[in-house]
Parts: structure tokens; sequence; C-alpha cells
């Protein structure tokens, strides 16, 4: 006897069983259990059911309501799976690895295939009911495992080819931060994902995108760029407001005084914000007239208000060139009206070189006597063969170079070149006496 599945009508209610007429010669017998509530049934419903066995031992027809409506399940699970088709299905429990569900018959799903991104939690799932894709069937262990991963990929691509159809660039959409890296933000546009570069969150200076901006945050952002055969979108979030830059110009021309923030401090100079997106560079020779700045940082701090000049502007570059030591009088300015050539000079000895001596004329004001200028007459190899640091000279100014500001002083121009008038102390044939200096002494040695 093969087993077939035919309509049913309750005729009698027993305590543990109902009796079904099917139209044969007896009726059948379905237990109680096979109700969900038996309390609900009443004679007269009918519903399908499976002949199991057309006589028992007793000769009764046996029936089975659950079987009928298994096989009938089964045979529809099959259809779709063969078809691509889906099916609804209400979440029953949690087991290891996943989920069960019942679409008419208990089928798993593998946590993998619950979602996109497998939830941490499973829990607000049971007793919901969802679309599945039946992906693999057992029909000898009457196993079914599903998929719901499956069709929200395909139902995201199938969305973002509307999107991308839909995009062009200068929209602005909503949308959600989905993931944060060091160079920017994955943000998600209802399905397509767009990249928000950290140079596009801001026109000014952001070290990482999280200082902005939050997984789960929602935004407006504009697209800047949409490529459909590669699925890629580029968006801004800066573009939303005015370029800072457009009207830089007269809001700091040059020669203006500014004030700002030292926001990065680097081995050539100091970056200052002058407002949010516009930056200006003070490059390390541009912080005093007179002061050897080894590096910015030794007389520049991070977060410091500063004062400065403006001294040049590349809007297309995006640069302001600034200066601090022009908010100063630049001393080289006086010099050449303070120190003329042939002024007598007094001063200290800074320091010491293989060709000549640094004499301190004043705070921040060098200038150099060369070794050749120290004495007439006395062949000197290195300065610190007559003076050291620290001690007081007396000099007097050859020339100042204002442009490249170097004062030249001299010594020995403090007194007569001997040489000048030698002809009239001494004639060709004169027989002269003299010591022989230490120096030629030890050449002739």
């Amino acid at each position: 006897f093969r087993s077939e599945i035919v309509p049913g009508r309750i005729i009698e209610l027993r305590p543990k069983e109902v009796l079904v007429d099917i139209g044969y010669k007896s009726e059948g017998a379905i237990t109680a259990a096979e109700f969900v509530d038996i309390k609900v049934v009443k004679v007269g419903d009918t519903f399908d059911v499976l002949i199991e066995k057309l006589e028992d031992k007793e000769g009764n027809v046996v029936l089975s309501k659950e079987k009928a409506e298994f096989k009938k399940n089964w045979d529809k699970i099959l259809t779709i799976c063969n078809e691509g088709g889906t099916i609804n299905g209400k979440v029953k429990a949690i087991v290891k690895g996943g989920l069960i569900v019942n679409i008419g018959v208990e089928a798993f799903l593998p946590a993998s295939q619950i979602d996109v991104v497998p939830p941490k939690n499973l829990t607000p799932m049971l007793g919901n009911n969802y679309e599945f894709k039946v992906v693999k069937i057992n029909e000898d262990r009457r196993n079914v495992v599903l998929s719901r991963r499956e069709l929200i990929e395909a139902e995201r691509s199938e969305r973002r080819g509307k999107l991308l159809g839909e995009m062009t660039p200068g929209d602005i959409r909503k949308g959600t931060v989905k993931n944060i890296t060091d160079f920017g933000a994955f943000i998600d546009l209802n399905g397509l994902d767009g990249l928000l570069h950290i140079t596009d969150m801001s026109w000014g200076r952001i070290g990482h995108p999280s200082e902005i901006l939050k997984v789960g945050q929602e935004i407006d952002v504009v697209v800047l760029d949409v490529n459909k055969e590669k699925e890629r979108v580029s968006l801004g979030l800066k573009q939303k407001l005015a370029n800072p830059w457009e009207a830089i110009e007269s809001k700091f021309p040059v020669g203006a005084k500014v004030k700002g923030k030292v926001v990065n401090l680097v081995a050539y100079g100091a970056f200052i914000e002058l407002e949010p997106g516009v930056e200006g560079l003070v490059h390390v020779t541009e912080l005093s007239w007179t002061k050897r700045i080894a590096k910015p940082s030794d007389v520049l701090k991070p977060g410091q208000e500063v004062e400065a000049v403006v001294l040049g502007i590349n809007r297309d570059e995006q640069k302001i060139s600034l200066g601090i030591r022009q908010l100063e009088s630049n001393p080289w300015e006086a010099a050449q009206g303070k120190y003329p050539p042939g002024t007598k000079v007094k001063g200290k000895v800074r320091n010491l070189t293989s060709y000549g001596a640094f004499v301190e004329l004043e705070e921040g004001l060098d200038g150099m006597v060369h070794v050749s200028d120290i004495s007439w007459t006395r062949k000197i190899n290195h300065p610190s063969e007559v003076f050291q640091k620290g001690d007081e000279v007396e000099a007097v100014v050859l020339d100042i170079d204002k442009a490249n500001q170097r004062i030249s002083l001299g010594m020995k121009q403090l007194g007569t070149d001997p040489w000048s008038a030698i002809d009239q102390h001494y004639k060709v044939g004169d027989l002269v006496t003299g010591k022989r200096s230490e120096e030629h002494t030890s050449e002739l040695q």
C-alpha cells in the first residue's frame, strides 16, 4: 500500500482521539496530540489526512493529520528548491551553529547564512517570520538547509544597480556610517556603499576620521563621482560647505596681520590655522630676524595662539606664506645707518671658526672678522691664536651686506698699514739688522 493524502471530516470527538470520515467503508482515528489545540476542534471540521494503513489489527483505518501536512509541505519545498524560489518560515529555536526554522517542516539556517554580517545576538529573531531560500535538501534524511543571506545580497544587488543608475555627481544623499578606517569611512547609501575619503571630510585638518564620525551615524553626503562598471561611489562631506579658499585674497591680503593657532610643527616650519580649512606656513627662516632657530619647536608649541603677517598666497595650491619676524622691525634695516663702513665698534667674541671670528655688536647682530683682517704683519693660522670666546675686542666696520645679513669687520684696520710706507723706511741696497721670527725658524727646521 502506498501512502495517500485524502480529505477527511470529523464525525466524532473522543477523549484521546477524533474519528474522521474519509469516504471509505470504515472511519479512521487521529490521536488528539496531532492537533495544536484540541479544544477548538469540532465535529464537521475538514482537513487533509494521510492514510498510513487501510486496516490495523482491529480492522480500523490508521490516519495522520501531521504526516499529511508534512508530505504536502515537503513536496512544496522540493518544488521551491528546484525552481529557485523562496519560502516563508518562523524562527523556532536557537541551536549550535544557527537557527531552527519552521517552514512546514523543520529546517536549519546556518549562522553564516542569517545576514551579510552575522548578528552577534540571535535572540531577537526568535518567533519572527522571514523569507528564506532553500539551498540544500537531503531527501533520505529529510534535512533542509536555508539561507536568508542570499536573498538579502540579491536584494542589495538589485538596489545597488538601481541606485547606480539614478546617481549623478552633485546629488546629496542620506547615508549611515558603516565602517571607519585610517583613510576614510564607508557610507551605506541604503544598499550601496560609498567611500568618503578623509581629505573630503573637512576643509580643515583632520588627524583621523573618528574625530568627526562614528559607526552608525546618519549623515548627508555629496556624490562626487560614480563608476558604474566598478560599482564605486566617491562621496564628500566638506563639499556641502563653501570652499574657504574661494575668496582667500580678500580675507587675508598680503601684508595683513593675522591671528591663528599652531596646528603642526615640522623641521622646516610651523603650520598656523587661520580659520577652519585655511592654514598658512611660517618657514623657519621667517621666525626671527636675528636668532638662529634650529627647529620651530624650540620657540613654538602646538595649540599656541600666534600673530603673523601674510607674505604670499597661492590659491590654486591652497598655500599661504606667513612670517612672524615681520611683526618686529628688521634690525638689519637700521644697521647700515648705525654701523656705516669705518665705524669703530666694540663687542664680545661669540664664536671662532677656521676662517674668522664672530663678534656680537648687539643682541642678534654679529659681525665677522676674517682671519686675514686680524693683523697686518702676523701670519695667523687660526683666530684662537689671538683671542678666545668671550673676549672683549675692538674692530672697525669694513662693509655691510643687508641682503645676506652680513657685517664685515677688521681689526688690523684700527692701525696703519706698515706696508703702505715701506719704501720710505727701507731703500733697496740698505744694510739692515733684524731678529729671526719664531714662525720662520720653525719653517726652516
